[in-house]
């Protein structure tokens, strides 16, 4: 039985994936594509939270960085993650479309940066960097 659309589409789609973001409404609209590829994402809503996750000893092959959030901002945590010698694939997934904050954004560590929702295409492009970096 094929678990999604990662599967169909000849695609390794057993990563992991932490979304990094604190709004909830976020959490359902980048929940259901990616279950849809076969994907379970853990969420916390801020980045000190994904760095603690790191610091105890949790891997993910893929985060989903917001920019703006309480506690911790995306900047920082991608930076604090790259500091600590995370190598996972980090994503900015951001409303904030300008860019000069893309451009700060990316320059924390940033593999790529996405303007919101994440769509069944960026998810798509995600794995196929996934399965050509794995």
């Amino acid at each position: 039985m094929a678990c999604g659309l990662a599967e169909d589409m000849g695609l390794e789609n057993n990563f992991t994936v932490l979304v990094v973001d604190d709004d909830p409404i976020i959490h359902k609209v980048h929940d259901m594509p990616l279950k849809k590829f076969g994907l379970k994402p853990q969420v916390v809503e801020n980045g000190r939270k994904a760095v603690d996750l790191f610091l105890a000893g949790g891997t993910f092959n893929l985060i989903l960085m917001d920019k703006e959030m309480p506690v911790m901002d995306g900047v920082e945590a991608t930076r604090e993650l790259r500091a600590i010698g995370v190598n996972s694939l980090i994503v900015g997934v951001t409303s904030r479309g300008s860019p000069y904050e893309k451009k700060a954004f990316m320059e924390a560590g940033l593999d790529f940066c996405f303007e919101k929702p994440l769509t069944p295409k960026k998810i798509t492009f995600l794995l196929h960097e996934l399965n050509r970096n794995n």
